[in-house]
């Protein structure tokens, strides 16, 4: 099979995927079944890819001309290919956790949800294997539109609330910033096609770089960069699968992604170097990291309080990209993997506290551990990972962007990134000190031990994940420290 064929399947699996979830919708097994297939047969692509050593060297596939100079097309990078991977992978983990939490807690409507997943898989991918500005911005406003209806699932007050914020924030930010930055980037050369080591013109003035880099920066408004960092806490209302694929991976991935895919393809190091955009960055990205850590500490209800953790978490690999070091930039590719399969595990087994416990407060997770030895166990590793320490994968992206920031004499970004380190512990260690050492305040009568097998053996895989990318993190590494030493695969 071709590279070419390949890449067209990454898109045609989860959309295909998603009709048939349609057309078994009056067959819950079925459709369930199709939407397990999908995922593994997605993943299975994607893995091919990575296996195909000319796959990075294959031209790009064009899949339209819309005006004469402007194609949307796909094409293969080592970022879009993890990119790529990661997302269908803990997709396929996701479907199996999905499948227990909808019917251990008889949500309706799980149709749409199922075939609105696929689609927001087939967005992403087309976001991963984007060959040029013009295709990253449609498929960009794709996952925008076709996770409107997750985050609104379940149609009251707070979801229609919720999706008003979710869509009027990352609209407005791609249509009034982003889609400028990418005419203004076409005016000045000529093209929208990626280029590693960027397209700009040498001789771009500062000022034009300066305001191109913030005009992305805050378009790319699945970034979550203050002030428009709103929408990720209230599309909390959404069901837990949704919080934990969308909110942990795929969509806030896809904004970190393009914010490092455009810094690496669009400017290049080099224009960047000096630039006072890039130090604005730097700064708004700090500021970020430590005052979405502080709100975190203040919040009891749990899924907020890790919605407010990814804003900083996201954060910190905008403020490693922004530092430029090789280091600093491997640092900021390894924390895109790190932190979804760390994320994905709390949301996990956030979620799976609700559906056995009834719980939604941090308040109330005295001595839940005790019941739920396996998911709090989980939530435990993956807190390791937020935190920064080892053995989880978060230790070793930490370490290269604090090597990053040595290395190019930052001192004051080392200091933040350690403060942070200790507002993170401040916030998730009490959690698991309650869960395991506190007694339980109160048994609801309708509670029992660990939820549904399928969602507990979901939540340990990627909990497992954490470790394994700890210690077997080579693949990983190489992509990331290849794009940060300028060099490909």
């Amino acid at each position: 099979m071709t590279i070419a064929t390949l890449m067209q399947l990454c898109l045609i699996i989860p959309a295909a995927g998603a009709l048939f979830i349609v057309l078994s919708h009056r067959l819950r097994d079925l459709r369930e079944g199709v939407t397990l297939f999908s995922a593994a047969a997605l993943f299975a692509v994607v893995f091919q890819l990575f296996r195909r050593p000319d796959a990075l060297d294959a031209s790009p596939v064009i899949l339209a001309t819309p005006l004469p100079g402007l194609e949307l097309a796909l094409d293969l990078e080592p970022l879009g290919l993890l990119f790529a991977g990661i997302a269908s992978l803990l997709w396929m983990i996701t479907s199996l956790y999905t499948i227990g939490y909808m019917r251990g807690n008889r949500e309706q409507q799980q149709t749409i949800l199922y075939a609105c997943f696929a689609l927001a898989l087939a967005s992403t991918m087309g976001i991963a294997l984007a060959g040029n500005l013009l295709t990253l911005f449609v498929f960009y406003e794709m996952l925008t539109l076709s996770t409107y209806p997750l985050v609104t699932h379940k149609r009251d007050h707070d979801a229609l609330t919720g999706g008003r914020f979710y869509l009027g924030i990352l609209v407005g930010s791609s249509i009034g910033l982003l889609l400028p930055a990418i005419i203004w980037t076409w005016h000045l050369t000529g093209t929208t096609a990626f280029q590693f080591g960027g397209i700009l013109p040498t001789d771009t003035s500062k000022t034009v770089v300066t305001a191109l880099l913030l005009l992305y920066a805050f378009g790319i408004g699945k970034a979550a960069l203050m002030p428009l960092h709103r929408w990720l806490p209230e599309a909390m209302v959404a069901p837990t699968p949704v919080s934990a694929l969308l909110h942990a991976v795929a969509v806030v991935k896809a904004g970190v992604f393009c914010i490092v895919k455009v810094v690496l393809y669009v400017f290049g190091t080099e224009i960047l170097i000096g630039s006072d955009g890039l130090f604005i960055l730097q700064v708004i990205a700090a500021f970020t990291l430590l005052c979405a850590s502080l709100i975190a500490l203040q919040q009891d209800n749990l899924k907020r309080r890790l919605a407010y953790s990814t804003i900083s978490q996201l954060s910190y690999i905008t403020l490693a990209t922004a530092i430029l070091a090789p280091l600093s930039i491997t640092g900021a590719v390894v924390h895109i993997a790190a932190h979804a399969v760390g994320k994905i595990t709390l949301f996990f087994a956030a979620g799976a506290i609700y559906t056995a416990a009834h719980k939604t407060r941090v308040s109330e997770l005295n001595g839940i551990g005790k019941r739920m030895p396996w998911t709090m166990g989980a939530f435990a590793v993956a807190t390791l990972s937020m935190i920064g320490l080892p053995p989880a994968a978060g230790f070793l992206s930490k370490w290269f962007m604090l090597q990053g920031a040595f290395q190019s004499g930052q001192l004051w970004v080392i200091a933040v990134l350690l403060l942070s380190t200790l507002l993170n512990a401040g916030y998730f260690i009490p959690i698991v000190y309650a869960a395991f050492f506190k007694p339980e305040d109160h048994v609801p009568d309708h509670a029992h031990g660990e939820a549904p097998l399928s969602m507990v053996v979901a939540l340990s895989a990627t909990a497992g994940l954490t470790l394994v990318l700890f210690f077997w993190p080579d693949l990983i590494v190489t992509i990331a420290s290849r794009l940060g030493q300028g060099g490909v695969l």
